[in-house]
């Protein structure tokens, strides 16, 4: 039973942690009535919360291996309640500052369900269950829609405190309902298991696809509801609806991102990610109308929603032993994601008197991932051949157009005795046997050029000076062009049955 509710119940969870991680920024126009504080500090005042929510991902999730989600969600939402109670009680923009960096935990609980839900399922199933707990985001859209029409009737203040019940609430759901048997699988330390996953690149390319991905979620839900108002002259209400409206369609999209991952080839359905990235950031940077700055907003959602999904499709896949850390690490890439574009759209505002560069820097970074999810396809299509021919009990080797040698498996050398570094470099002919003719040797060579294409039985002579007889496959293998540009031969030893 226990088992059962920890999807639906942990993505719960995430909803709330996400209203309340979003709070100040939803209600930032209200606040700005009541505390005078200047474009720049309150640009701070949205960016703050996700700087704990951030860097806190990656020991919870380590934690959420060691002590369970049960224990982290009841102990975060505990935690929560205090500086939310501050931030309802704030006069100055310091108290903004101090009570917005702590409610970051309600960003930081993503890396617990995203850690747990996994043990549960099938890894067929994997993206599409981390998919649904990711649609968690819509806590964002709940807060940025709700919050400003409730303070609106009675008062910012009373609204955030309102959040306090709605923690308490669940501190006892997940007392009651959270499995208390969740299975741990994690006894190396933290240090360790960040040693043993910081030195490959997948982490950190994922970690930038994240950055861009989840990073332009979080941006826009806290850059949204002040440039709507600011830019368009939209009324608080108006820009909430909007904000809610871009944050559902991305939350809503990210199960449908981790199902397209689970059947399909995720690195293909990346690369369409960030080809639309590109494309939107760069109709965003032209300071459009309201009409076209929402196509390029609701481009971005929906790349953005999709992709998420698929990240976290890949991380579970390549990081299976440190999946708690892994998936630490890359969410807090995410968060940070989030940090600085509103920093940085504000600086670049207040300086050139629009947001232009900063969104073509959007389309950049994302031309660039375009390009590295092209070079990790065809990089890891490339891997899978190396371990085919690793693993094959076959002997293989493959020569270039001269005749050389430029590579060999493990079975080639056991075969022949000749190592790695004997055999490359060498021609094939160092296995000759001389047994037989040079007709022979001509016949094979003239069905290669003629058809591309030699099989049959061959005498050849170890390094030891033994003589064997091993059944051979050559295929010539040409560029798009049709031109022969290697030879790829596959050998057995038939000796005994010779």
């Amino acid at each position: 039973m226990f088992k059962k509710v920890q999807l639906p119940l942990q993505t719960t969870n995430l909803i709330v942690g996400f209203m309340v991680w979003v709070i100040l920024s939803s209600l930032l126009t209200f606040i700005m009535e009541d505390i005078n504080i200047t474009p720049q500090q309150a640009s701070w005042v949205t960016a703050v919360p996700v700087i704990l929510g951030s860097v806190l991902r990656v020991p919870m999730g380590y934690l959420t291996n060691v002590f369970g989600a049960r224990k982290l969600f009841m102990i975060s939402f505990i935690l929560l309640l205090f500086p939310v109670y501050y931030i309802s009680i704030a006069n100055s923009f310091m108290d903004l500052i101090i009570g917005g960096l702590f409610i970051g935990i309600g960003g930081a609980v993503f890396s617990v369900g995203v850690t747990s839900l996994p043990k549960y399922y099938a890894k067929e199933k994997h993206g599409f269950v981390n998919g649904i707990y990711g649609a968690g985001n819509i806590g964002t859209a709940i807060t940025a829609f709700a919050a400003p029409v409730i303070a609106g009737q009675i008062g910012w203040s009373l609204t955030v405190q309102l959040y306090m019940v709605l923690l308490a609430i669940f501190v006892v759901a997940n007392f009651f309902l959270g499995d208390k048997k969740e299975e741990m699988k994690v006894k190396a330390s933290l240090i360790e298991q960040i040693k043993g996953v910081y030195r490959d690149e997948k982490l950190w390319l994922f970690s930038l696809f994240y950055f861009i991905t989840f990073g332009s979620f979080v941006a826009f839900t806290v850059y949204l509801p002040n440039f709507l108002v600011n830019n368009f002259g939209l009324d608080s209400v108006d820009a909430g609806v909007r904000t809610a409206g871009f944050i559902a369609l991305t939350t809503f999209l990210r199960p449908l991102g981790g199902w397209l991952a689970d059947r399909f080839k995720p690195f293909v359905i990346l690369m369409y990610v960030f080809g639309i990235f590109t494309i939107a950031a760069l109709i965003l940077s032209f300071a459009p109308s309201i009409g076209l700055y929402t196509v390029g907003t609701l481009a971005i959602a929906i790349a953005g929603g999709i992709g998420n999904g698929v990240i976290f499709k890949l991380v579970p896949m390549y990081f299976n032993k440190q999946a708690g850390i892994a998936n630490g690490i890359v969410a807090a890439m995410g968060g940070l994601g989030g940090f600085f574009p509103p920093l940085m759209l504000t600086t670049l505002y207040s300086v050139t008197g629009h947001y232009a560069i900063g969104f073509m820097a959007l389309s950049q970074v994302a031309l660039a991932s375009l390009i590295l999810v092209i070079w990790m396809y065809f990089n890891k299509r490339l891997a899978l051949s190396d371990e085919i021919l690793n693993a094959t009990p076959l002997g293989m080797m493959v020569t270039n157009k001269k005749g050389k040698i430029i590579k060999i498996n493990p079975a080639f050398t056991e075969l022949t005795g000749y190592s790695e570094e004997e055999a490359i470099g060498n021609n094939p002919n160092m296995l000759s046997s001389d047994k037989h003719t040079n007709d022979f040797y001509d016949n094979m060579w003239d069905n290669l050029n003629r058809h591309g294409f030699w099989q049959g039985e061959i005498w050849n002579k170890r390094k030891n000076g033994e003589f064997y007889l091993e059944f051979l496959t050559i295929n010539a293998l040409r560029d798009d062009a049709g031109e022969v540009t290697q030879y790829a031969g596959v050998f057995s030893d038939i000796t005994d049955k010779g």
